[in-house]
């Protein structure tokens, strides 16, 4: 089905559209429920929200017609992203850390490590890697649930 006015999209074209983000919400609040249930400031909604958000970012590079994909542009997309949540990253870490005048413990590295992989699921799924993202985000769970048992 071919629609004209570019502005509107295919029954097609709108499936795609809300499989994408709606897995890119589940995925994010895999992790996120992760995250809440330890009682990390970034949970639920805020890993739902990056995970989202990459993936919108990396949908808005592709064109409609996929036979012409400019992938310089998607990877500056990617770049910008990746660039950006690592300051997301920092003020978690920040956030958690404890500074006092002859001590410093720095804390929250991996709840920033999981936004930042929250981020590289939702770009995945931007992308249409859907078996990469759902591998990806059983790994992810398995590290933040099993093999943190390992560390104590």
């Amino acid at each position: 089905m071919q629609i004209i006015d570019a502005n509107i999209l295919s029954v097609d074209e709108w499936i795609n559209l809300v499989v994408k983000l709606s897995l890119s919400l589940l995925v994010g609040s895999l992790i996120g429920f992760n995250r809440q249930s330890e009682n990390k400031p970034a949970g639920l909604r805020t890993h739902m929200l990056v995970t989202l958000g990459s993936t919108i970012f990396v949908m808005t590079s592709l064109p409609n017609n996929h036979d012409q994909i400019n992938y310089d542009s998607m990877s500056r997309v990617i770049q910008g992203i990746t660039a950006g949540i690592g300051f997301l990253g920092a003020g978690e870490i920040f956030r958690q850390s404890d500074i006092t005048q002859n001590h410093v413990k720095i804390s929250g590295l991996t709840s920033a490590a999981a936004i930042w992989v929250s981020s590289a699921l939702g770009v995945a799924i931007g992308a249409g890697l859907y078996p990469l993202a759902l591998v990806s985000v059983l790994m992810t769970w398995i590290t933040l649930s099993i093999i943190k048992q390992f560390e104590r």
